[in-house]
């Protein structure tokens, strides 16, 4: 299990994605973490939570995450949220979910091109790794988050936080087997393809 949150705000987003984060605590024991966009770029934190509440491991963050785009997480298995960047720019991701075909996408991806991944303790795979190098195959984060869609055997619950979300050349935003919204800087990756940009109500 674990869960995913997100705060798109006019004005500084950290105690709310602290507080709404924490929320989430009961559904993973291992690994908590932030990721904050202001006017210094981006700045991540994450933490062991297996000794620990949420709370006691980031009150301190708190103070030097600062940003009115934030994206969190818990999660049993890898640490995250990631901060990726790659020819699509810099973004910030984070998943809960299970990839039953993971050997076979890492397989792709490793015949795509020139690739690695971290390896984890035990020689896994941060599955969220696995998710953005999906998304970074493709022209735009759109198509990206649409390619991970169409790849991925399991459930997977994407968010994705970008300063700047830009549209593959003359789709829009309406795409074919997705549903589009925009709000805050946050994109979505549900049941359903849902895209968040900011300055939208």
């Amino acid at each position: 299990m674990g869960g995913v949150f997100g705060v798109a705000s006019k004005s500084s987003c950290t105690m709310d994605l602290f507080f709404g984060i924490d929320y989430h605590s009961h559904l993973g024991t291992r690994r908590g973490g932030m990721a904050v966009y202001g006017p210094n770029g981006f700045n991540r934190s994450i933490h062991n939570i297996e000794n620990s509440p949420f709370r006691t491991k980031f009150e301190r963050d708190v103070e030097e995450l600062e940003g009115n785009l934030g994206i969190g997480c818990i999660s049993d298995m890898e640490p995250q949220p990631l901060l990726i960047q790659s020819h699509l720019g810099s973004f910030a991701i984070t998943t809960v979910g299970k990839i039953n075909n993971e050997e076979e996408l890492v397989r792709e991806a490793y015949a795509n091109g020139h690739i690695h991944f971290m390896e984890m303790s035990g020689g896994r795979i941060n599955a969220t790794e696995l998710v953005a190098a999906l998304i970074n195959q493709k022209d735009s984060l759109v198509e990206g988050l649409q390619y991970v869609h169409e790849k991925i055997d399991g459930s997977m619950t994407v968010l994705l936080l970008a300063p700047e979300a830009s549209t593959p050349p003359g789709t829009g935003w309406a795409a074919p087997r997705c549903s589009s919204e925009k709000r805050g800087g946050l994109l979505c990756l549900l049941r359903e393809l849902r895209i968040y940009q900011p300055g939208l109500q």
